[in-house]
């Protein structure tokens, strides 16, 4: 028996026609987009502002040859002592938290390489169809472009370093993904091609067909795109409570509450709040994130990637983010100035003319992590109440193709066989 309920009637046809996203990040606003293209009518509830989480500081990779799930054999080793240390690519500060405990305890379960490439087996379908989404979304009037990674570089001190990254980017092909194309590089032609890399990088990986976008930029774009299409955005409007009433949903805010045929919560770290009371019991953690901003002497032509280092290099405008580390902390904690200062330091060495000591725009966001790498993409114990969120490093990549798979999930009441691995309930 499926642990769904019967799909509930909506007000037009059988479908929803008033629908709630909770969360104006790029899965919620991707969502909402793609619900209006089928004829819903929208309202997005913000806490605080559109792109105010982890969208806001996000390396903006869209690189669908390394959307991966975050629990693979790699992570455990690291070793207890590693991730205890605040300088740590993954760090795990102490603390008595029983949450934290049992996503630790699923998450260590899942980081073999059996579990990866089932899980791996599940993103294929969905990495070979994310770009796509985004081509959707321009051709439907969001203005923020997308740009190639022309060249999109891994960068490493050793041709062994690399060997890796090498195996994990063919075990991603023989997943099923036909379109990842990478090659090796020696140092001295990824000196070449990359003229802010110093000598100490002594081998590359170049990892073709990939793009990369503005994160705050393209976000703010996406939303004003909803508003034009007759979507409501509602900021500072934080969602304190969902209740199934007779013919649709409550949606509880700090002022007030309305009713819609059916609601999305799609609000990343925070997802369990909500979601929690509709069955959605899988672990989520908030796995955060840091970044800044720094002046260059010369902007790379395309992001740079370190791998052992866990930094990625985005140029934006006018200056190059930077951006990098796992920090298994509480959403709310304050930003550790300690982290900033540690993904400095280990990218130091590799790049010159880059000022990492200018920095601005320091930032810490909660991406929103599963015990299992996978995210959480349907509907719940209730047939009017769906979730979209989980997707730990790879939201923004995955936003816009999650909102058109939502979108049908929704509307037609059956979720499409991609999304058949996330489903909430598992």
């Amino acid at each position: 028996m499926s642990p769904h309920p019967e799909p509930a009637p909506g007000l037009s046809g059988g479908a929803p026609r008033s629908v709630a996203v909770v969360g104006a990040g790029m899965v919620g606003l991707a969502t909402a987009w793609f619900l209006q293209e089928s004829g819903a009518e929208v309202t997005v509830y913000e806490r605080d502002r559109v792109a105010a989480g982890a969208s806001w500081g996000n390396a903006g990779w869209l690189t669908p040859s390394l959307t991966a799930p975050l629990p693979e054999p790699a992570v455990l080793r690291y070793g207890v002592r590693a991730v205890l240390s605040p300088r740590s690519p993954v760090y795990l500060p102490l603390r008595a938290d029983r949450s934290l405990l049992r996503f630790l305890a699923t998450f260590v379960r899942h980081s073999t390489g059996r579990q990866w490439r089932r899980g791996m087996h599940a993103y294929a379908p969905l990495n070979e169809r994310a770009l796509e989404a985004f081509d959707v979304l321009g051709a439907g009037g969001v203005t923020a472009p997308t740009r190639r990674a022309d060249p999109f570089l891994a960068c490493f001190r050793r041709e062994r370093d690399a060997e890796a990254l090498l195996t994990e980017l063919q075990a991603v092909r023989d997943a099923g993904q036909a379109d990842v194309v990478f090659g090796p590089l020696p140092g001295l032609r990824a000196r070449a091609a990359e003229p802010v890399l110093t000598e100490q990088v002594g081998a590359a990986v170049q990892v073709y067909g990939q793009r990369y976008l503005h994160p705050p930029e393209f976000v703010r774009s996406l939303a004003q795109s909803v508003r034009a299409r007759g979507g409501a955005v509602e900021e500072g409007a934080a969602v304190t409570d969902l209740r199934e009433e007779p013919g649709g949903v409550g949606v509880g805010t700090t002022d007030g509450g309305r009713r819609h045929d059916a609601v999305v919560v799609a609000t990343g770290a925070w997802l369990p709040e909500l979601a929690a009371r509709f069955g959605v019991r899988h672990p989520v953690q908030a796995g955060r994130g840091y970044s800044f901003s720094v002046p260059v002497e010369r902007m790379p032509a395309g992001p740079l990637y370190f791998p052992q280092q866990r930094v990625a290099c985005t140029p934006l405008g006018s200056r190059l983010r930077v951006a990098g580390m796992m920090e298994f902390r509480r959403p709310g904690d304050p930003l550790d100035p300690r982290r900033i200062a540690a993904i400095a330091d280990a990218v130091r060495p590799f790049l010159s003319g880059v000022h990492l000591d200018d920095r601005r725009s320091e930032w810490v966001g909660s991406r929103p992590c599963t015990a299992d790498g996978l995210p959480l993409l349907g509907c719940t114990a209730s047939s009017r109440v769906f979730v979209a969120g989980g997707h730990g490093m790879w939201g923004i990549a995955l936003g816009p193709l999650t909102g058109m798979l939502m979108a049908q999930t929704v509307l037609k009441g059956e979720a499409p066989v991609e999304l058949a691995p996330f489903d909430p309930l598992r």
